[in-house]
């Protein structure tokens, strides 16, 4: 098969968030599994060009009809650790990705249509027919409404769309200019329930909800998370659209990439280890505490990866530490806040933590000493509001971190706790689950984890292993995603 990747990010010449990692992730299973893949991105100014090999130029002066005029483009193309990339490069004075950012601006809606339109008609020009096109979240939103509307008409009707929602949370509102813009026109057609109009805003079209109408499939990142759009809060408003659409809709699990995640070849911790050295552990831990400064005592560490924002549980994060201390335990958090308030909070709490040796906060993000937490934190605590997906958990498990974790989203498909999990056998459960959002759950969930540790050390080591023998790497998702290209492209 032939697979065209458009999206707004590809780690790790692009990367914002998750969305990177499953672009590039995913591209490189389906290679692996013989299929030819290409990815169309934007070229932004601020993007890792020291990670991209054979830059040259793929197409110059590619008109994009935009506003009833056009607005030429130049293609680049390289290498990005493997996988061939396209970027495109609008000549606008909008200047569209040279804003030394890849989100935030004021127009992220007329910037990721004109993306998207850019990218169709590269496809056309260039004469690239893909079976499939995959694209992502509401960035692509506006792919599969062009293909149907406008491009299966001027040579790509064969084309077949899976469109993959990583957030159902930013859904890219936008007015009729937007239509107008792209060519898509006649605002009375396109302002009805059944294609782009929001679901509460009748003035106002809704990229993803575009996506969900006009792909030949659309899914989520985890079965759970899939169940809680259609049917709970986590839709965002777009549950009764999934609903009439649920005949073409499912969640498939992201993959982590073993390559990267692996204690086995991780080029970024001192001392490498397997299931059958994991004392050496142990080592990594010691490591992890030389380097933050940190005393030593048997005593376990607990930390925290990710962004600082409601999210992630902030509120549950921040009771984590001080409960920590409060059982004797350390707790090591590397992340950064999204809003200036969270920010303010946890860098008052770091000034006033500064000296306790048993708690350290790292404020950023550092993919090094990331690494090296995951190799010597006995426990990573992931307490989200609500969790599409989630790689930190499975990076954890492959690492003998044991999680523990809110039971939302891609979470309850990857962790199975330990004490109460009936549907899997004892020997699969991998660690802890506590499902509601106040402290005194979070609490439990903790107090049992650090307990098996402390009294019961050989069941703590079984646990570790448990959760080191699953298998979250793109294997099982390659075939998901194939099986699904498969179905659309016949159909």
């Amino acid at each position: 098969m032939y697979i065209v990747q458009i999206a707004s990010e590809c780690a790790p010449v692009i990367k914002a968030g998750g969305l990177g990692d499953v672009v590039y992730g995913l591209s490189r299973e389906l290679e692996i599994r013989g299929h030819a893949v290409e990815i169309i991105l934007p070229k932004y100014d601020c993007m890792r060009y020291d990670q991209i090999w054979g830059w040259h130029e793929a197409y110059r002066d590619l008109s994009v009809p935009w506003y009833g005029a056009s607005i030429t483009c130049d293609v680049f193309c390289g290498w990005v650790h493997g996988r061939l990339c396209f970027f495109i490069d609008p000549h606008s004075e909008d200047f569209f990705f040279n804003r030394r950012t890849y989100y935030g601006c004021d127009d992220d809606n007329m910037r990721f249509a004109f993306f998207s339109k850019a990218a169709l008609e590269f496809l056309l020009i260039a004469n690239k027919r893909p079976d499939i096109i995959h694209c992502h979240d509401w960035q692509t939103g506006l792919v599969p409404v062009m293909l149907f509307e406008i491009y299966k008409h001027h040579g790509l009707e064969f084309q077949r769309v899976c469109y993959t929602i990583h957030n159902f949370k930013h859904q890219g509102p936008a007015g009729a200019e937007v239509l107008t813009a792209t060519g898509l026109n006649r605002p009375e057609y396109y302002f009805q329930y059944d294609r782009l109009q929001d679901n509460f805003n009748p003035f106002a079209i809704n990229f993803m909800k575009g996506g969900i109408v006009y792909s030949n499939y659309f899914n989520t990142v985890s079965p759970h998370h899939a169940w809680e759009a259609h049917y709970g809060e986590f839709g965002y408003g777009l549950g009764h659209t999934i609903h009439l659409h649920q005949d073409k809709f499912g969640g498939i699990l992201n993959g982590i990439d073993y390559d990267v995640w692996n204690p086995q070849v991780d080029r970024f911790i001192p001392h490498k280890f397997t299931p059958e050295t994991l004392e050496d552990k142990q080592k990594n831990k010691k490591a992890l505490r030389e380097r933050l400064l940190l005393q030593h005592e048997d005593k376990p560490l607990i930390a925290y990866i990710g962004r600082l924002d409601d999210q992630k549980g902030v509120h549950l994060v921040h009771h984590a530490i001080y409960h920590s201390l409060l059982r004797n335990c350390q707790f090591v958090l590397l992340g950064s806040a999204t809003e200036a308030g969270i920010n303010n909070h946890f860098q008052h709490e770091k000034v006033f933590l500064n000296d306790n040796p048993d708690i350290h906060l790292e404020l950023g993000f550092n993919e090094e000493l990331s690494h090296l937490i995951y190799a010597g934190a006995d426990f990573i605590v992931v307490p989200s509001n609500f969790e599409p997906c989630g790689l930190t958990q499975m990076i954890g498990l492959k690492y003998g971190t044991v999680p523990i974790v809110r039971g939302v989203g891609g979470l309850v498909n990857t962790v199975f706790d330990r004490d109460y999990d009936e549907t899997h056998p004892p020997e699969e459960r991998n660690g802890y689950v506590f499902y509601q959002t106040d402290y005194s759950a979070l609490e439990s969930a903790m107090d049992r984890a650090i307990g098996l540790w402390r009294y019961y050390p050989e069941e703590f080591e079984k646990l570790q292993l448990q959760g080191m023998a699953h298998d979250y790497s793109w294997n099982n998702p390659g075939e998901d995603y194939l099986a699904v290209f498969e179905l659309i492209r016949h159909k």
